[in-house]
């Protein structure tokens, strides 16, 4: 077995090694026995003998330290490592952890001789590893060594910060939604944590992580999703370093569904946006886009990306720097409401529009009528793609989602690690573990 092995193909190495353990004569940490008489040439063999680091009652060992098992006289043939942590320290507030998060998988190299944990270890954690090696005769050797973790000091404690990662667990999405992580902490670090987090897809696809600043980063794959599968993100940040005494405590997973494809393109000269639901025409949306008197009033050209909606929302422009009685400052309640950037486009209701349909006379946004707006408000997800054309402001990559803006050159090129990640359950490519 050569390469990193996936966490299921891992399963499936160690159950059936184990059945081949109980078949075995003996299973201690010596040699077994065998008959004199064998004309088996692996009779008489030595017995394998195993190695584990960090050494036995290890304390405060740091939690970005490798487990790495060693055998001589044989192969590894199963790695089991236990991890305890007090509950006071596992999860605040009282909610329980999936255990399952922590499940620890390994790199076995080509002669199956050494194995090395593909993750870190939860701070202030027990960790037991018990490691089984097999030598030509099929006897196995057991070895079991026990040490403890360094504890994460309040104040550094790594953590998702649950209000700025997208999707949320259970969401279903479009096929232009990033995956958006951001932490409660600055990352300095940022090649470990990177590496730390494995995406699977149904469809496996090229992709590649982009820091937006110290505390989030975004996946974008090379093209769009495709449409109707599922996504898994898991994110194990317990025990990395993600900046000089900063420790993530917990791992994360996020499962999440990319539904159909919705499209809506829409030339602003033309006074429409027309939706397509898997290349099929659905519906064609009368609308009035931004006046164009000054760049904050123009409409902005580009591929957007569907984010939060309202019911009901204050449009108001001293949150996007136009004090009240300035020229062009307004303050307007609107109903269903979806945001295209961070910069305050929205797609809305605007009842009060005359125009609509036939004159651009918005202060930016794509206004609709009622009908038309609670039509997209209900049919729209989180994610899906606003293709728009036909003005002189081009939206910038980093105003909301516009991360499509950047070719798959230029996104890819500021990933911290340097190489491209494919969502198909493989482990990322680089290190996650510390300087050693």
């Amino acid at each position: 077995m050569t390469g990193r092995t996936h966490p299921s193909a891992f399963s499936r190495f160690g159950i059936g090694l184990a059945v081949l353990a109980l078949a075995a004569t003996a299973c201690t940490s010596g040699g077994a026995e065998t008959q004199s008489n064998s004309t088996d040439p692996a009779a008489g063999a030595e017995p394998a003998a195993l190695a584990i680091a960090p050494e036995d009652g290890a304390e405060t060992v740091a939690p970005n330290t490798p487990i790495t098992v060693t055998a001589e006289n044989g192969t590894i043939s199963e790695v089991k490592v236990d991890q305890v942590v007090p509950d006071e320290a596992t999860a605040e507030g009282g909610e329980e952890e999936d255990p399952s998060l922590y499940e620890m998988t390994g790199t076995l190299n080509g002669d199956g001789t050494e194995w090395i944990s593909d993750w870190n270890l939860r701070p202030g954690a027990t960790v037991t590893v018990t490691a089984t090696a097999e030598n030509e005769a099929g006897e196995s050797t057991e070895l079991v060594q026990e040490f403890t973790t360094e504890a994460a000091v309040p104040g550094q404690r790594l953590e998702l910060d649950p209000y700025g990662t997208y999707p949320a667990n259970g969401q279903t999405v479009g096929v232009g939604m990033p995956i958006v992580l951001a932490f409660d902490l600055p990352v300095t670090n940022k090649a470990q944590v990177e590496n730390s987090i494995s995406i699977t897809s149904e469809q496996g696809v090229a992709g590649s992580w982009r820091w937006l600043d110290d505390k989030r980063v975004a996946f974008r794959p090379e093209e769009h999703w495709d449409p109707y599968q599922q996504v898994s993100v898991e994110a194990h940040l317990a025990g990395v370093e993600a900046s000089e005494g900063v420790y993530g405590v917990r791992n994360t997973k996020i499962d999440f569904e990319i539904g159909r494809e919705l499209i809506v393109t829409m030339n602003v000269p033309d006074h429409e946006a027309v939706v397509t639901v898997d290349g099929e025409h659905e519906r064609t949306i009368p609308v009035s886009n931004g006046k164009a008197s000054r760049n904050f009033d123009t409409t902005s050209s580009g591929i957007h990306v569907l984010m939060e909606r309202y019911e009901h929302l204050t449009m108001d422009s001293s949150t996007v720097g136009i004090p009240e009685g300035s020229p062009g400052s307004y303050k307007v309640d609107v109903q269903y409401a979806v945001r295209t950037s961070t910069s305050g486009e929205f797609f809305h209701e605007a009842s009060y529009n005359g125009n609509i349909g036939s004159a651009n006379t918005s202060n930016g946004c794509t206004n609709m009528r009622m009908d038309d707006a609670r039509w997209f408000f209900d049919n729209t997800l989180m994610g899906d793609v606003v293709e728009t054309t036909g003005t002189e402001r081009i939206k910038e990559w980093n105003n909301g989602w516009g991360f499509w803006q950047l070719s798959w050159e230029e996104w890819q090129s500021e990933s911290v690690t340097g190489e491209p990640y494919v969502t198909d359950g493989s482990i990322p490519p680089g290190s996650v573990h510390g300087e050693q």
